[in-house]
């Protein structure tokens, strides 16, 4: 290996240090498997570009033969606090030249005056052709990946029409885009990501929950483009799931639409060979379309309780708005529980671990009247009557996709209107 290439490994090795310090760790030899799965979420979450747990390993154990893509050491210099892989590599270029000028000034006899005068003024001369070189080069490299990433293709067609499961085909063209690895990832799953290659151009896949999915076209580590899936339902279905990230639907058969109420009993379950035993989340879902409203602007107000399955010490129930983009929900259980609470509006997520969301508890196991608005991205939660919680956020959430209702027993809902601020029916 060439001594420049070895000092490019130290470097990487250096950022991924600083990186891990940046993030809260002290000793970057000693991670586990939950602090890497929070590296790689820091580094999209900050840049937008996604790096595997397997790359990840690679660089912080040095373990790669050749320097990675410049979009992925990008990343990891932004994560660190820097603008980009460039700056942090010049600034620990220039603090190496400080301290070996240092040191030799200590033992090498000073040069005259007049020779240092002339070699300052050739330093000076020779920074503005070396910034426009280096600005040249970039703006070369830009053009013709931003060229190569124009002509990359990416849509998606549904099999079926408003049914689950449904099989998704994707078209895609990434001949143009010099990159090692690529793949398709249905939304924000990252399991649900699928290795594609050049010269081919078609990738099938199912989508087994309905929804509003946005999908991704990876180049390496890099998102170069989406297309948005929507699976719609046109009426409320229902399912079971080992967890909310987790797990494939367990469809529950039954009617579970009564006297204008959404309510499902324990023998629906049973029927549905569903085990109550389990640690399943209960899903009520209804997903229309048309969609035409605003997720920054809407009044929704319901009836709701919990029926336990069993005697769980933390029922909780989640109301879900869904969006075209980010999340928007809230979640409620009983008072003693409400460190167990996750809320998000827009890109403000909220943990219980970590803020008082505790105004959001109540018991759940009875009727509770609730009001969940949104008006110019401020979000208001009123239970029986009164405010208890609001939260602001700044990026659009796009359209309403869909309504929702989880829980670890069964939502029990009723008197369920969805209007604009301004009065207009939604649902």
């Amino acid at each position: 290996m060439q001594a420049k290439e070895q000092g490019e490994h130290w470097l990487v090795g250096l950022c991924m240090t600083e990186l891990c310090k940046a993030a809260g760790f002290a000793d970057s030899n000693h991670l586990v498997q939950r602090d890497l799965v929070f590296l790689c979420d820091r580094i999209e979450s900050q840049t937008g570009v996604i790096i595997s747990l397997s790359t990840i390993k690679r660089l912080l154990n040095g373990q790669f033969s050749r320097l990675p893509q410049i979009a992925t050491l990008d990343a990891i210099a932004i994560t660190s606090g820097y603008q980009n892989w460039q700056q942090f590599k010049s600034s620990k270029n220039l603090e190496v030249n400080q301290n070996v000028k240092a040191n030799k000034e200590k033992s090498a006899p000073r040069a005259p005056k007049h020779a240092r005068v002339f070699n300052i003024r050739m330093f000076l001369w020779a920074i503005p052709i070396l910034l426009i070189t280096m600005c040249l080069g970039a703006m070369i490299i830009t053009r013709k990946s931003a060229f190569a990433v124009s002509k990359v293709r990416f849509s998606a067609r549904k099999v079926t029409g408003n049914d689950v499961p449904n099989t998704v085909v994707f078209s895609y063209n990434v001949d143009s885009v010099a990159a090692d690895s690529f793949f398709i990832q249905q939304s924000w799953d990252k399991n649900r990501r699928v290795r594609v290659f050049k010269h081919n151009y078609t990738l099938t896949d199912i989508y087994y929950e309905p929804g509003y999915h946005t999908a991704k076209l990876i180049a390496n580590d890099k998102i170069i483009k989406t297309v948005e899936v929507s699976i719609p339902t046109d009426r409320w279905v229902f399912y079971a799931k080992e967890g909310l990230t987790k797990g494939l639907p367990q469809y529950i058969a039954a009617d579970g639409v009564k006297a204008r109420s959404l309510k499902l009993t324990k023998d629906d379950l049973l029927k549905s060979r569903i085990d109550i035993q389990k640690e399943n989340a209960y899903v009520n879902a209804y997903f229309p379309s048309q969609i035409t409203s605003s997720s920054d602007n809407f009044v929704l107000k319901f009836r709701i309780k919990v029926d336990e399955l069993k005697n769980e010490p933390c029922p909780f129930l989640m109301t879900e708005v869904f969006c075209q983009r980010q999340l928007m929900y809230f979640t409620s259980t009983l008072k003693g529980c409400t460190s167990e609470l996750r809320s998000q509006f827009g890109e403000n997520n909220l943990n219980g671990k970590t803020n008082d969301l505790s105004a959001l508890g109540s018991d759940v196991r009875t009727w509770q009247n609730v009001e969940f608005s949104v008006k110019n991205k401020n979000a208001t939660i009123s239970i029986n009557g009164s405010k208890v919680f609001s939260a602001s956020y700044q990026q659009s959430c796009g359209l309403i996709t869909g309504i929702g209702f989880i829980s670890n027993g069964l939502c029990e809902v009723d008197s369920l209107h969805m209007k604009t601020i301004e009065g207009k029916e939604i649902y």
